[in-house]
């Protein structure tokens, strides 16, 4: 079996125990090599080289004796990014003989689960299948589908989309409280283009040309000040959890849905204002 190919994570020290040696270069007989976790370096204060040993049991007992060969920044994890990352990566046969039972010489080939990952995902059930099929002892699925975790994320992803929904059709309505006072301040004038000639229709075009840049010009605002903000809410969120997950992302998809959004409502916002007041008689218009 080859070390270097071979590697598990043992998650959260808090089932383990580590006790540093207070010298940092190797002995006569070198130790086995271990991987840690960024977090786990600085909250014990861990440094390459150093001798740490590791054991199952919290007193320390049967602790095995291994050397810091490197310090890797975890995987982010959304479901746990509240979690402080004190991990550490064995070589498989280190780990089997860390947790093993020497009584029971079985347990080292035993395992309670293996990720398969697929050259082509679209064939993942029939994977599943083929393989239970095989070994009916064991439980094959597809983690695309079934996955905990991927439902969890549907369920936020669908109650942010209807949070988004509320908010923008609350501004919608907003907007259209503006316009509509805007449009009522703006009645002489109307009155005036009236009976200058101009057509209800012609300015009825010129206050959706003028909805339309409002909502343009309200959307790439909203937009340039979510880039902005982008990066400052990673940072914070960042520093205050120790982590390098994107908590914010401002993707195209999501400048198009601004603006497919913003664009058709600052246009019906303008058309309902305006309509009422076309609609009056020129000379009432014009009254004072």
């Amino acid at each position: 079996m080859n070390r270097a190919r071979f590697m598990l994570l043992i998650v959260a020290f808090a089932g383990a125990s580590a006790t540093i040696s207070t010298g940092s270069q190797e002995p006569a007989a070198s130790p086995p090599a271990i991987l840690i976790s960024r977090q786990l370096a600085e909250s014990r204060g861990l440094q390459v080289g150093n001798i740490v040993r590791v054991s199952l049991d919290r007193t320390g007992s049967k602790a095995r004796r291994f050397r810091i060969a490197g310090i890797y920044e975890p995987t982010p994890d959304p479901l746990r990014f509240a979690q402080q990352r004190d991990e550490a990566r064995l070589h498989l046969p280190d780990l089997q003989e860390l947790t093993g039972d020497p009584a029971d010489p079985a347990t080292a080939d035993a395992v309670t689960s293996i990720n398969v990952g697929l050259e082509t995902p679209a064939d993942a059930a029939a994977f599943a299948r083929d393989a239970a099929a095989r070994l009916p002892t064991i439980v094959a699925r597809p983690t695309s589908a079934a996955d905990e975790r991927t439902t969890t994320f549907v369920v936020i992803e669908r109650f942010h989309l209807a949070i988004a929904i509320v908010t923008v059709l609350g501004s919608a309505v907003f907007l259209l409280a503006l316009m509509v006072m805007l449009v009522d301040e703006r009645r002489a004038t109307v009155g005036t283009l009236r009976l200058l000639g101009f057509t209800r229709r012609r300015i009825l075009v010129q206050v959706m040309a003028e909805g339309a840049l409002i909502a343009i010009a309200g959307a790439a605002g909203g937009i340039v000040f979510a880039a902005l903000a982008e990066s400052a809410f990673n940072r914070f969120f960042q520093w205050r959890y120790d982590t390098t997950l994107i908590f914010l992302r401002v993707t195209p998809s999501v400048v198009w849905q601004s603006l497919v959004l913003a664009l058709p409502l600052g246009v019906a916002a303008s058309i309902i204002a305006s309509w009422s007041l076309l609609r009056r008689p020129i000379l009432s218009l014009v009254r004072r």
